[in-house]
Protein backbone atom coordinates (compact mmCIF):
# COMPACT_ATOMS: atom_id res chain seq x y z
CA UNK A 1 0.00 0.00 0.00
CA UNK A 2 1.40 3.39 -0.91
CA UNK A 3 2.47 5.62 2.25
CA UNK A 4 1.74 9.37 2.81
CA UNK A 5 2.86 11.66 5.15
CA UNK A 6 0.35 13.89 7.05
CA UNK A 7 2.32 16.90 8.60
CA UNK A 8 0.19 18.64 11.02
CA UNK A 9 0.80 22.26 10.56
CA UNK A 10 2.89 22.23 14.43
CA UNK A 11 5.28 19.78 12.57
CA UNK A 12 4.09 16.71 14.00
CA UNK A 13 4.18 14.30 11.03
CA UNK A 14 2.12 11.58 10.76
CA UNK A 15 3.08 8.48 7.95
CA UNK A 16 -0.05 6.05 7.26
CA UNK A 17 -0.49 3.19 4.51
CA UNK A 18 -3.67 3.73 2.19
CA UNK A 19 -5.25 1.64 -0.14
CA UNK A 20 -4.93 2.32 -3.62
CA UNK A 21 -8.41 3.65 -4.33
CA UNK A 22 -9.37 5.81 -1.54
CA UNK A 23 -8.84 9.08 -1.09
CA UNK A 24 -6.25 11.01 0.55
CA UNK A 25 -8.89 12.66 2.86
CA UNK A 26 -10.12 8.77 3.53
CA UNK A 27 -6.79 7.97 4.20
CA UNK A 28 -6.54 11.00 7.10
CA UNK A 29 -9.79 10.23 8.31
CA UNK A 30 -9.39 6.23 8.81
CA UNK A 31 -6.13 6.85 10.41
CA UNK A 32 -7.73 9.60 12.38
CA UNK A 33 -5.07 12.24 11.59
CA UNK A 34 -5.41 15.99 12.98
CA UNK A 35 -6.21 18.69 11.02
CA UNK A 36 -8.35 16.83 8.54
CA UNK A 37 -12.04 17.35 9.72
CA UNK A 38 -13.50 16.38 6.36
CA UNK A 39 -17.35 17.91 7.22
CA UNK A 40 -18.56 17.16 3.94
CA UNK A 41 -17.77 13.60 3.72
CA UNK A 42 -15.65 14.02 0.57
CA UNK A 43 -18.25 15.57 -1.54
CA UNK A 44 -16.06 18.50 -1.96
CA UNK A 45 -18.68 21.30 -0.37
CA UNK A 46 -16.07 22.31 2.40
CA UNK A 47 -12.46 23.08 2.72
CA UNK A 48 -11.77 21.41 5.69
CA UNK A 49 -9.68 18.72 3.90
CA UNK A 50 -7.55 21.38 2.54
CA UNK A 51 -3.64 20.66 1.93
CA UNK A 52 -0.41 22.13 1.01
CA UNK A 53 1.18 19.67 -1.11
CA UNK A 54 5.11 19.10 -1.31
CA UNK A 55 6.45 21.24 -4.18
CA UNK A 56 8.21 18.24 -5.40
CA UNK A 57 4.97 16.20 -5.67
CA UNK A 58 2.44 18.79 -6.96
CA UNK A 59 2.76 18.35 -10.50
CA UNK A 60 2.26 14.34 -9.98
CA UNK A 61 -1.45 14.78 -9.21
CA UNK A 62 -4.13 15.27 -11.33
CA UNK A 63 -5.28 18.70 -12.32
CA UNK A 64 -7.86 20.18 -10.40
CA UNK A 65 -11.41 20.55 -11.07
CA UNK A 66 -13.09 23.32 -11.53
CA UNK A 67 -15.29 22.66 -8.43
CA UNK A 68 -12.19 22.28 -6.51
CA UNK A 69 -10.47 25.27 -7.42
CA UNK A 70 -14.04 27.11 -6.48
CA UNK A 71 -13.80 25.44 -3.42
CA UNK A 72 -9.98 26.50 -2.81
CA UNK A 73 -11.25 30.26 -3.36
CA UNK A 74 -12.87 29.73 0.40
CA UNK A 75 -9.87 27.98 2.37
CA UNK A 76 -7.52 29.54 4.78
CA UNK A 77 -4.61 30.51 2.67
CA UNK A 78 -4.60 28.89 -0.46
CA UNK A 79 -1.56 28.79 -2.20
CA UNK A 80 -0.46 27.09 -5.46
CA UNK A 81 0.47 24.03 -3.75
CA UNK A 82 -3.38 23.64 -2.08
CA UNK A 83 -5.08 20.96 -2.83
CA UNK A 84 -8.35 19.42 -1.31
CA UNK A 85 -7.08 16.14 -0.46
CA UNK A 86 -11.27 14.87 -1.40
CA UNK A 87 -9.85 15.40 -4.91
CA UNK A 88 -6.57 13.09 -4.62
CA UNK A 89 -7.04 9.88 -5.32
CA UNK A 90 -4.65 7.29 -3.78
CA UNK A 91 -2.46 5.18 -6.05
CA UNK A 92 1.35 3.51 -6.69
CA UNK A 93 2.13 6.46 -8.11
CA UNK A 94 1.62 8.95 -5.15
CA UNK A 95 3.59 6.17 -2.40
CA UNK A 96 6.04 9.01 -0.33
CA UNK A 97 3.17 11.94 -0.86
CA UNK A 98 3.48 14.29 1.65
CA UNK A 99 0.78 17.25 2.39
CA UNK A 100 1.02 19.38 5.07
CA UNK A 101 -2.18 21.21 7.13
CA UNK A 102 -2.97 24.90 7.02
CA UNK A 103 -2.78 26.62 10.44
CA UNK A 104 -6.50 26.85 10.95
CA UNK A 105 -6.90 23.07 10.64
CA UNK A 106 -4.29 22.55 13.34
Amino acid sequence: MPKITYIEHNGKSHTQEVANGLTVMEGAVQNNIPGIDADCGGSCACATCHVYVDEKWFDKLPKKESAEEDMLDMAYQPNKYSRLTCQITVSDELDGLVVKMPSKQG
